[in-house]
Formats: C-alpha cells, structure tokens, sequence
C-alpha cells in the first residue's frame, strides 16, 4: 500500500512500547489513527492525548467508521495478539491491507539507512544510544525505538534531512527478517524464544539469515566470540567488538565513585576518555557497538564523545529510580538468564561492599521451563532474591511450571523469598535495604514507584 494514498492505519496491540512508536510516526505524518489494546495504560493514555482513538475491548463495533475503507486504511498488529482476536479476523475476512510492525518497518529500511540493533540482548539500550550519538550530531536519524529514551521522553525520533533510521532488530517470530539494513550490530545469540522457534539450531539460524539482509554497501559489527555464521553479501564489511578485544574495543577503563570513563579504541578513529552518562559496566560494551555504528554513519568523534557523557539511558534498563548515601534502586528489564547475570555483574561492580537484593518476575511459562536453572544461576549472583509468580503475557498455564523451579535451584545458603507479587511491598517494608533491583518484563514496573516510596521512607 501507498503511504501517500493511505488515509487511516489501524493498530490491533496499539499500546506495545514498539507499537507506539509508529503510532506515533503516523500521527506525525498527518494520518488518522485508531486502534485496540488489552488494557490501559500511561503509554496509551498519552497515545490518546497525541489524537489516537484506542479501546480496550475486543469488539468490532468499536472500529471507527473512518478505518473501514479496505482502500485507505492499513492493519498493523502485534504478533502477541492471538490468531483467534475478532477485529484481526473481521480485517482479513474483508481485504484490508494487514501487516506486522516488522514489516512497516521493513518498507522504512528500503527508503532510508537502516541502522539495525539484533541480539537476545542489549539491542533497545544499544539502539538508543546509537540514536541520540546521531541526533546530537549534525548527522541526524529518525528513530523507532523499543524503549523509552529518558533524553527525549518517547520512542520515536523524527528527522526531516537525515537518510538514516535506527531500529532494533526483533528477533521474536522472525521479525527482522522483513529489514534491509545498511548497517547492523549483533550483540548476542544466546538462545531465546524457544516456544516460537522450537530448537537452537534453528533460533541460530534466523540470526544467519539476518545477516544476508544488509545491503552489498553496508557493514555488520558483531559482538566477538558470539555464536554466528555470517552469510554476507559482497560488499559488505565484517567488524567485531567486545568489551576488550575486537575491531572496536575499549582500553584504559576506570570505574569509581559511581563513574565510568575508558578509551575507545577503533579503526575509524580512537576517542579518549569516553564517559558512561549511565555508568553500569554493561553499558561500556553497548556504547562500543552504538559509537562504531555512529562512526560509520559519519558522526565525529568530538560528537561522540560529548552525546556517550549526556545520555539518560532507557526507561526500565538499568533505571536508577533512588540514588542517594543511604539506598540505591532501579528497575530493569532483563528477563533472560544471560540479561540478569550482565545486571547483576554490573551492579557488583558499582556496589561491591553492598549487601545486593533482587525482587524477580519470571516472564513466560516456556522461558522459565526452558531456562529455570541458568535463571537460578543467575539470581544466585544476588545477596538476597524475591521471587515472584510468573508473569503470563501471552500464554496459558503449563502444569509443573512456576518459580518455584527456579526457587529451589538458587544456590545454598542464600536469602530468599517466594511470594505473590501484591506481597511485594509488606516485605519491603520488614527489610533494611541497601541495594534494591527489579528484574523482569511483566507487570512488575506497576510496584516501583510504591517501592519508592517506602525506600525513601526508610
């Protein structure tokens, strides 16, 4: 369909933090947008404000009459809406344009400079970054974004003269297999989403693949020692990173008194003395990965350094919520073994004489069935683990699957909780924190600003 013919786009999931951020790309480009979510929330409210017609419930009579036209209106959903939802079924039955939000996306990478984020991990953090090094340059971006950026308070970054557009690549259902990239980091393989790609091997596979996609022009920068085979095109250049080692890599690094500053070292251009504006290890190799991508593009190095010092980080990834002599919190997403042993490493590494507490919500029946005792590998990293139920988005119950398969395989001796997640708080407020971390991709978001204000009080 013709963006220039389009005249309504109707979004069945509206509310998804990678939704919104087309919503919100519609919207700016003066078409009329409607659309379904499960439930309200802050996120749609605003969606609402900035001229969205969202419901909440499942109800054809809900579409607005202006999204009925077949001809002018295009159908973007979620792959975490079931096959089974009615208004998805009354748009196919009626030859509506439907497509995934991958595949909008897709279209923008074939007009535009993708600069592609792919990996199990670290993609919305390194995304962002990559984002803001290019928009506080002369270079620009329009950005879409699975985050919130806490420099600009959205999703969505907008640019009128830039030929270059930063997304992270979604692994999940093959989505990024829709994108052209002109460039593209990886940052990990550690499998993930077995319950949609069944085996390994085959989530592997996917990645291979991806790398087919980036234009004969283009570059792919992946993280050193990952597994992958690349399958490049000719033309394409073949960059690695890490931490320490690669073709962009990082010297010198000094942590202390809650700072980060290092070296970055790369064969377009060394910079000195780079510092972390969010200072948790994690994030030296994510700023790597965002500043080689940022140099391929054409941003200076003196730009560079300057955006690395000033960026905010990503709402709900290593979000410091309390900061202070006498308590320290934030919230993270990580949801995945690997993700959770990065955050916790990385807060040892800030606060290593502190006595570390998790509050943990499994995320998925499948991961935790999948992963239950590299998740207790991982948690047992932490002083003291808070585990609560499972957090079901999109699936049903799996008899013999709770946290409790995690719980009893943290290691010995550790101080831990099983509990509903409305305990929460109770618990809480019976415990002299030191160090407090959320981890997980549910609804546990809902209880951090609650925990803020008993931490405060202590």
């Amino acid at each position: 369909m013709d963006v220039n013919t389009l005249k309504s786009v109707y979004f069945i999931g509206a509310g998804g933090i990678g939704m919104s951020a087309l919503v919100r790309y519609f919207l700016s480009i003066g078409k009329k947008v409607a659309g379904y979510d499960r439930t309200p929330s802050e996120l749609t409210q605003k969606l609402i404000a900035e001229g969205a017609a969202i419901h909440y419930e499942e109800n054809v009579e809900g579409i607005p009459n202006e999204f009925l036209d077949p001809n002018t209106t295009l159908i973007i959903y979620t792959p975490a809406i079931p096959t089974t939802h009615a208004e998805l079924i009354y748009f196919q039955k009626n030859g509506f344009t439907i497509q995934k939000r991958s595949q909008v996306l897709g279209m923008l990478t074939q007009s535009s400079k993708g600069l592609c984020v792919a990996g199990t991990h670290g993609k919305t953090t390194t995304s962002t970054m990559t984002a803001h090094l290019l928009h506080q340059s002369n270079v620009g971006c329009n950005a879409f974004l699975g985050g919130i950026s806490k420099n600009y308070g959205t999703n969505l970054l907008l640019s009128d003269k830039s030929e270059y557009v930063v997304i992270e690549a979604d692994e999940f259902d093959r989505s990024f297999h829709w994108l052209t990239p002109y460039a593209s980091v990886i940052t990990a393989t550690d499998a993930d989403h077995l319950d949609i790609y069944g085996t390994k091997e085959a989530y592997l596979e996917s990645f291979n693949h991806y790398t087919s996609l980036i234009r004969p022009s283009g570059a792919l920068i992946v993280r050193k020692g990952i597994e992958l085979e690349p399958r490049l095109q000719e033309g394409v250049s073949l960059y690695t990173y890490s931490r320490e080692e690669g073709d962009f890599h990082a010297e010198n690094i000094r942590i202390g008194n809650g700072e980060i500053t290092f070296d970055y070292v790369s064969p377009l251009g060394n910079i000195k003395d780079i510092q972390l504006g969010v200072p948790v290890a994690i994030n030296i190799e994510n700023g790597i990965a965002a500043m080689a991508l940022a140099q391929i593009s054409g941003v200076n190095n003196e730009d560079i350094k300057s955006a690395m010092a000033s960026f905010g980080g990503v709402d709900r990834r290593f979000d410091f919520k309390i900061k202070n002599d006498k308590v320290v919190f934030l919230s993270d997403y990580a949801h995945h073994p690997e993700e959770i042993k990065q955050s916790i490493l990385s807060m040892r590494a800030l606060y290593e004489d502190k006595k570390i507490t998790g509050i943990f919500q499994p995320h998925l029946f499948t991961r935790t069935r999948d992963f239950y005792k590299e998740f207790a590998e991982s948690l047992s990293l932490l002083d003291e683990v808070i585990l609560t139920e499972i957090y079901p988005a999109r699936e049903l119950p799996i008899k013999g699957i709770s946290s409790r398969l995690i719980y009893d395989h943290l290691r010995p001796g550790i101080e831990k909780t099983l509990c509903n997640k409305e305990e929460i708080l109770g618990i809480l407020k019976q415990k002299d924190i030191e160090v407090l971390i959320t981890l997980g991709a549910g609804d546990i978001e809902n209880y951090v600003q609650p925990i803020c204000e008993i931490l405060n009080k202590q």
